[in-house]
């Protein structure tokens, strides 16, 4: 069972990525909110950010999965659907070249964590700890926090 302070952690980040996989500025006040516009070809914007909505709708997955302690079913997600393995998917090379090297580092970054985040939760599924998975799912969505932070599509 996850502790209801990680639960609630986790449920905040999910509406704090929600709000910026829509556009919404944060709300912090201000106008523009300093964060460094990337312009992308019209359809490569849609795919882009429709990908970022699945992986949103993924880490809402693995949440469940972890709640109900189905840790192979988290790593499998994580790593089908946000790990290494899901570069391909992603259609990432691709992508890369339209992105700021920061970027790029940020998105590698958490397709990494992802991977590594999948390792821990199969190793849950043997020590019954769910503790090591959540603190690598914690790194992932730091990855996905950081970009939205930093990068604004348009």
């Amino acid at each position: 069972m996850i502790p209801i302070k990680v639960a609630t952690t986790l449920a905040a980040t999910f509406v704090a990525l929600t709000a910026a996989c829509a556009g919404d500025p944060p709300h912090h006040g201000g106008e523009a909110e300093g964060r460094v516009l990337v312009r992308f070809p019209d359809e490569m914007r849609v795919h882009t950010l429709a990908s970022m909505r699945d992986h949103l709708a993924t880490l809402e997955q693995i949440n469940a999965a972890l709640a109900a302690s189905e840790y192979d079913r988290a790593a499998d997600l994580a790593e089908k659907r946000l790990g290494m393995t899901s570069l391909e998917v992603h259609d990432a090379a691709h992508l890369a070249g339209f992105m700021p090297q920061g970027m790029q580092q940020i998105g590698s970054g958490m397709h990494r964590a992802a991977s590594r985040f999948a390792i821990e939760a199969q190793n849950a599924s043997l020590s019954n700890d769910p503790k090591p998975a959540l603190r690598a799912l914690g790194e992932v969505m730091q990855q996905c926090v950081a970009c939205h932070a930093t990068y604004r599509l348009q």
